[in-house]
């Protein structure tokens, strides 16, 4: 998949997720608003209710969209067999559409209402999603290939060793600027980084990078480099800061990862175990596949 197709491919998963729950919003606002002793009241009382046709509905796709989504992503990654089916990266993104409409399409169902050994596994849900924002972002700074592989710090290094090359040429003549970029893409400067102070970390660090990025184009336009040419060394120089700060801070993010997972893993468990539970009792007390 090349980066035009990968982007319509996540542009796509975007605007069917807000596009759903907009309209959701949108169709049910009147309804869902209304106090829960009122809404048998309601027009739209028999349809959006849990056990109506569109209530029913949303829970049953949305219940289906979780169990799809976390069902080919693990198979995807923990089956050799299917290792070549698609960059991992790529399943996960579709793992996160789907695990992210599917609990939106679960709250419709619930029209609001939460109560009973649902309400466990409803919160449940809640946490599992918003356990998966904090995995996502934890996931994006341990760095991979484009497979999906984890890199080693060896690799990075090397990675690193090749970007600084031709960056440290333009710069030779500059030694204030160079002597900037050296501190900034150090490894060095992360020792003292903590987790408690992880935010004012990441801003003063933004702001730093930005004003050093500033003084490099000002160089490369001094020795006439054209255009495609500054954009390509722009490129290099903070892949190679962004590669510095991953070599820095793997170890760190790849412990946070496994307690991440010690941490999400019983929720999605116990949302599952619940989520049967309630299908079963349903289907005994003798709702019926809508469809």
């Amino acid at each position: 998949m090349n980066k035009t197709l990968h982007k319509i491919y996540v542009g796509l998963f975007l605007v069917v997720g807000i596009s759903v729950t907009i309209l959701l919003a949108i169709n049910g606002y009147q309804y869902y608003t209304t106090p829960l002793e009122e809404r048998f009241f309601s027009p739209d009382h028999s349809v959006l209710k849990p056990s109506g046709a569109w209530g029913h509905g949303f829970g049953i796709i949305g219940t289906l969209m979780m169990i799809v989504g976390v069902g080919v992503y693990m198979i995807r990654k923990r089956y050799r067999k299917f290792f070549n089916i698609g960059y991992l990266k790529h399943w996960l993104e579709f793992h996160i559409f789907l695990c992210s409409v599917g609990p939106v399409l679960v709250l419709y169902h619930t029209a609001f209402k939460f109560g009973g050994i649902v309400s466990v596994s409803f919160w449940s849900m809640v946490l599992v999603v918003l356990s998966g924002v904090v995995g996502r972002f934890i996931y994006l700074q341990i760095p991979r290939s484009i497979e999906g592989q984890e890199l080693s710090i060896n690799e990075l290094t090397s990675m690193k060793e090749k970007l600084a090359l031709r960056i440290r040429s333009v710069l030779s003549e500059d030694l204030a600027t160079l002597a900037g970029f050296e501190r900034i893409s150090s490894s060095d400067r992360y020792k003292s980084f903590k987790l408690s102070t992880s935010i004012g970390f990441f801003i003063r660090d933004y702001f730093s990078t930005k004003q050093l990025m500033k003084l490099f184009r000002k160089r490369m336009k001094l020795i006439g480099l054209n255009k495609s040419e500054r954009e390509e060394l722009i490129v290099a120089a903070k892949s190679e800061i962004v590669i510095a700060r991953r070599i820095a801070l793997l170890r760190t993010f790849q412990k946070l990862f496994h307690f991440w997972h010690i941490f999400h893993l019983p929720f999605a468990i116990s949302m599952f175990v619940i989520m049967v539970i309630h299908v079963i009792v349903t289907i005994v007390f003798g709702y019926k596949w809508i469809f």
